[in-house]
């Protein structure tokens, strides 16, 4: 997510976890207003679903991982449906390393919102490629929700989802339930693995641990001795702030410089 020499540090209590930037990754999540998006984000931090319908403006979560001994960082972005702030989606979009776009079964508006998400994602993030000369893949997950509800009320087929991602290799249409939890685990296994990170990251792969055990969390040897069969943790930062968006700018800034692409950069300026 940034240059190999420098470090993230995430800081929770007396803890201070330091990740390597070559492990630090940004999951974006989009779609229209009361598709589900922060209740599939629920599920994968702590499993619950919220009844209660609270807009988003814009949600920053964090959690970290051990894997083997080597430490990961996964930062949430939970974009705002109503995109108040074009800008700050377009940002959204140029710092994210993998998206989930998410529309509900039972409202064709936001399977429409999702179609020009995909294609603003594809554009501006060709854009960057072009200034970078990265050949990364762009890892992205379309997800209908409310798959529990009864097929009277389904607006969206299934093979228009599917559709969607026909042509590339790196997106996947799945059909979920936040509420049911089903084929959430799934859903974030076959975007991590497209993504070529460590499967464990899944919900369902790794133990949770809590912020208390935060001192020896990142140390190698790092065990919990009720479980041997799984050698993989991971931990919400309670504590997590959203980088600031001249952070984020600075960031994408010195992409872009760093290839000597500064003459053409206004070409992918935030408007």
């Amino acid at each position: 997510f940034q240059d190999q020499a420098m470090m993230k540090t995430m800081s929770g209590g007396n803890c201070t976890l330091n990740v390597p930037a070559k492990n630090s990754y940004r999951m974006v999540v989009l779609g229209a207003s009361r598709v589900g998006k922060s209740s599939i984000v629920s599920r994968f931090l702590n499993g619950r679903f919220e009844d209660q319908y609270t807009p988003t403006i814009e949600d920053f979560h964090r959690k970290v991982y051990n894997i083997r001994g080597d430490m990961y960082q996964l930062d949430i972005l939970d974009t705002s449906g109503n995109h108040p702030f074009p800008a700050m989606r377009r940002l959204s979009i140029l710092t994210g390393d993998v998206f989930i776009l998410v529309f509900s079964l039972d409202n064709r508006e936001s399977f429409d919102e999702v179609k020009r998400l995909q294609k603003q994602i594809l554009e501006v993030k060709s854009c960057l490629k072009n200034k970078t000369k990265e050949t990364a893949d762009l890892p992205m997950v379309i997800c209908g929700n409310k798959n529990d509800h009864s097929e009277m009320f389904r607006k969206v087929r299934s093979d228009e989802g599917e559709n969607l991602v026909s042509s590339d290799e790196n997106c996947a249409y799945f059909e979920v339930s936040a509420k049911k939890n089903t084929n959430v685990d799934e859903m974030f296994y076959v975007l991590f693995s497209m993504a070529k990170l460590p499967h464990e990251m899944s919900p369902a792969l790794h133990r949770k641990i809590s912020i208390q055990y935060g001192d020896t969390f990142q140390q190698k040897s790092f065990r919990m001795r009720r479980v041997k069969d799984m050698d993989a943790y991971g931990m919400i930062s309670p504590f997590a702030r959203r980088p600031s968006v001249n952070s984020d700018l600075k960031y994408i800034k010195s992409k872009v410089l760093r290839e000597g692409q500064s003459r053409e950069r206004e070409k992918c300026t935030i408007q």
